[in-house]
């Protein structure tokens, strides 16, 4: 049974992979292999010899025990890791309307008064700095987005506008790596309890700066970058309350972990609590303003609903990506309950040093989806014998954070500027993957000699951990 749940996952990772020449999103066969996956484990829950003990982290010999005994065991094994997810689930879903409600006030054009340049050299800092922030701040796909969006009212022409485009993908993605908040598998590290905010941050700001810095220095250098250029006219009309918007919701969502380490709560409980005063503001600012305005609409009981910035933002974020994620994560568990990914870690820790491995999984989510990677190898390692803040931890988000730039289907950001811009996939590899990789091996260079000579203060590796517990 456990083959057959390993070629239901294969197949399905297949299918998400190819999802563009299937024409079919990747959600579909997510949700399925997830359902397939769980179905045959209840199936040949009878078969099992090992079960994995999420709670502490074991691998249980499960042969003596009955049927009843078993089904108890998968029905909260099950329950477990759908709690799990759905923690990240919920606060992706908080952070996702939040975003959509500063962009219903049309908040992030203030962004663009910041801007006050015509030449090409200078135009790629500032989009690169900016894609750096701001990524770790309200996520990289979401800044990505926002910095397209900026571009296409300052470059009229397509042929200049992918340069740009491409290097905000890598600063993005180097971005959100040493945030929480900054990319959904740091954000999946930093619930699973496996980093702190703080060490996060300390840990992963300076390789993750060395590899925005070192790719946008190679490519200022480049024909692309050199010259003037002329501003296309904006015509957008500007919301008075966007400024308002846009510096509260970033606020809020940069205070989500300052509530966690307050209040030692699950971090989507924060967010919810920023979602709720985000929410309470735009409700009270379009109450006014439609009241105002249009005193027919108002006398309209189903009006005031469809309205609302909530409301709208809601229906707007991107519940497709949501359910993805429920799928992979799920699936992932499933194969982790059974001990294959326990057991394969072993193997893998046998086999090559942790950071070789490390470098390994980053260049391996340029081609595979990192989500699924860093859940398989938060079952890899054992987090009783690698403790919360072990560099392991922060180097797999490193790598898995920025490794996904070396493709332009290797990231989220990258897809999503791929189908803003049109960039092909061969243009990308051709003139852009040769300084996201470089970038990737600075910055993880930069990550191990600052563990080598000691900056880190914390165990390295499990043989330290082994050495303390002995003392």
């Amino acid at each position: 049974m456990e083959t057959a749940i390993v070629v239901v996952f294969i197949l399905g990772y297949l299918a998400i992979t190819l999802e563009h020449s299937l024409k079919i999103d990747k959600l579909v066969p997510a949700l399925l292999m997830m359902a397939v996956a769980w179905a045959l484990v209840a199936i040949g829950i009878d078969g099992f010899d090992t079960w994995f003990d999420s709670h502490n982290s074991s691998l249980l010999d499960i042969g003596g025990e009955g049927h009843d005994d078993r089904m108890h065991r998968l029905e909260g094994t099950l329950l477990h890791h759908f709690g799990k997810t759905c923690e990240i689930l919920i606060f992706l879903v908080g952070a996702m309307t939040i975003v959509e409600i500063i962009d219903h006030f049309n908040g992030f054009a203030t962004i663009k008064k910041f801007i006050r340049t015509n030449k090409k050299r200078v135009l790629l800092w500032i989009m690169c700095i900016l894609a750096f922030i701001l990524s770790a701040i309200i996520d990289n796909l979401t800044a990505t987005i926002v910095l397209v969006t900026i571009l296409r009212k300052l470059l009229p022409e397509n042929k200049d506008r992918i340069w740009f485009a491409s290097l905000i993908i890598i600063a993005a993605n180097a971005g959100g790596a040493w945030s929480p908040i900054g990319d959904v598998t740091t954000t999946m590290l930093w619930i699973g309890k496996r980093v702190t905010t703080l060490k996060l941050i300390e840990f992963l700001i300076l390789p993750s700066l060395v590899c925005m810095v070192v790719p946008t220095f190679l490519a200022s250098l480049l024909p692309a970058f050199k010259g003037n250029f002329e501003s296309s006219e904006d015509t957008g009309e500007l919301n008075k309350r966007g400024p308002l918007m846009l510096y509260l919701g970033l606020l809020l969502i940069v205070s989500v972990p300052v509530f966690k380490t307050v209040t030692h709560l699950p971090p989507y409980v924060g967010m919810m609590l920023s979602l709720g005063i985000v929410a309470l503001v735009a409700e009270f600012i379009s109450a006014r303003q439609f009241s105002i305005t249009d005193k027919n609409a108002a006398a309209d009981p189903h009006s005031g609903h469809m309205q609302s910035p909530t409301f709208r933002a809601l229906s707007k974020i991107e519940m497709p990506s949501i359910l993805f994620f429920l799928g992979i994560l799920m699936t992932v568990a499933a194969l982790e309950s059974l001990g294959m990914i326990f057991l394969f870690g072993q193997d893998v820790q046998a086999a090559m040093s942790q950071d070789l491995f490390v470098l390994l999984l980053g260049a391996g989510s340029a081609v595979i989806d990192n989500v699924p990677l860093v859940a398989a190898s938060m079952g890899m390692f054992n987090p009783n014998e690698f403790m919360e803040d072990n560099s392991v931890w922060h180097f797999i988000a490193y790598s898995a954070g920025t490794g996904g730039s070396m493709l332009i289907i290797g990231s989220a950001a990258g897809v999503v500027a791929m189908g803003m811009e049109k960039i092909s996939f061969f243009w990308y590899l051709r003139k852009i993957a040769w300084l996201a990789l470089i970038g990737f091996v600075a910055g993880g260079l930069v990550f191990i000699g600052m563990k080598s000579t000691g900056m880190m203060d914390l165990p390295t590796d499990s043989n330290t951990v082994q050495i303390e517990q002995t003392h």
